[in-house]
């Protein structure tokens, strides 16, 4: 495990260890007003470890870009109030922090809604999606197409959720880009049919991605913005005819921007479930043409993580179940000792239970 505790630099975050906290949707914020509460500053806090890197669970942009009951946002005064207190309490652990800006697009519902409006999504029409809705899933309400003059008030809400995070106090930000939400939506050319500037090519099914990483880096800067990409990703029914020149294309264009690293999302996993035995393969693919940090995500364990690091092949890994489990994991990876199972059940809605109760290894 010793290359997954070589301290490594990441655009502007110098880092001790290479075990990163995925983003991972927990549905706990306080209700109404999916606000952050004390809960998850508590486990966020608990995850934090000196010189590690937590990526914050998805958080929508605006209401419009809603995709879970309970799910956090960052565009009130009072979301933004209580992500204050979880960047306070990750920080005194001495740990680095960011927040993944949302757009969910077509997989939301009209409850989740302004105004019980309809889902946006770069071309209408989406059978058999789901999400997660007050009391338990759902199906998605069918979206409607954005208007091309539209795109740039999408652009903004980005720009915006990126000024209260650096308000707020985190470190930087990470553009979720991947898993069938709207800017991979754009991207692949299953969910985008559209015909004008933002369709058709992958230079215009790439335009929106570019566009709101310049929007967020002219906020931060480039050296504290990450993107997640999922390639070759089936989730929420996505799909491409050509993924590898597109995903080629799309982090050729973020390494001519500078930004601090790619999270790859490996193809083995579809949400939060395993869908095969394969050995990974986005991270290996792209590192060479993104040539920065790329930070891997699906199927590891530590053996594994430890593996990808030491071909090259990527740079840090992030864990999510694992880590649900474990609040100590990189403590754990690092002694060689046992780990918590976790229980799926819990991954979604709740208080406590499954969420800031499992235990730190206790010796004997």
């Amino acid at each position: 495990m010793a290359n997954l505790f070589d301290p490594i630099q990441a655009g502007a975050f110098a880092l001790n260890h290479r075990v990163v906290l995925a983003p991972l949707t927990r549905m706990r914020s306080d209700m109404p007003g999916n606000v952050p509460g004390v809960l998850m500053a508590e486990y966020y806090a608990q995850r934090a470890t000196p010189g590690g890197l937590l990526i914050a669970e998805a958080t929508f942009i605006s209401r419009q870009g809603n995709g879970g009951y309970g799910s956090p946002g960052i565009e009130t005064d009072a979301q933004a109030a209580g992500w204050r207190h979880v960047v306070d309490a990750v920080h005194a652990k001495g740990a680095t922090i960011l927040l993944q800006l949302w757009h969910v697009g077509r997989v939301s519902h009209r409850s989740l809604q302004p105004d019980g409006g309809q889902p946006v999504a770069p071309s209408g029409g989406a059978d058999g999606l789901g999400v997660l809705l007050e009391g338990g899933p759902g199906p998605a309400t069918p979206p409607r197409t954005l208007g091309i003059e539209e795109i740039p008030g999408i652009v903004a809400q980005y720009r915006r959720a990126a000024e209260r995070a650096k308000a707020v106090g985190f470190d930087g930000v990470e553009i979720h880009a991947a898993n069938g939400y709207l800017i991979d939506q754009f991207l692949q050319d299953g969910s985008n049919s559209r015909s004008d500037a933002y369709g058709g090519s992958i230079e215009n099914r790439t335009r929106l991605l570019f566009e709101v990483v310049d929007a967020v880096a002219s906020v931060w800067g480039p050296t504290r913005v990450g993107v997640r990409l999922g390639p070759n990703n089936s989730f929420n029914a996505m799909h491409d005819s050509d993924p590898q020149a597109l995903f080629a294309y799309a982090a050729s264009g973020l390494r001519a921007r500078g930004i601090a690293y790619i999270h790859l999302i490996e193809p083995r996993v579809k949400g939060n479930t395993e869908i095969g035995d394969h050995p990974p393969v986005a991270a290996g693919l792209l590192k060479p043409v993104f040539g920065g940090v790329v930070i891997a995500a699906g199927g590891f364990d530590g053996a594994g993580a430890a593996e990808v690091v030491a071909k090259g092949e990527a740079d840090l890994v992030a864990f999510g179940r694992h880590f649900i489990a474990n609040p100590d994991l990189p403590a754990r990876l690092q002694a060689g000792l046992s780990l918590n199972a976790y229980d799926r059940t819990t991954f979604y809605y709740g208080d406590a239970g499954g969420y800031t109760d499992y235990p730190a290894y206790a010796a004997g």
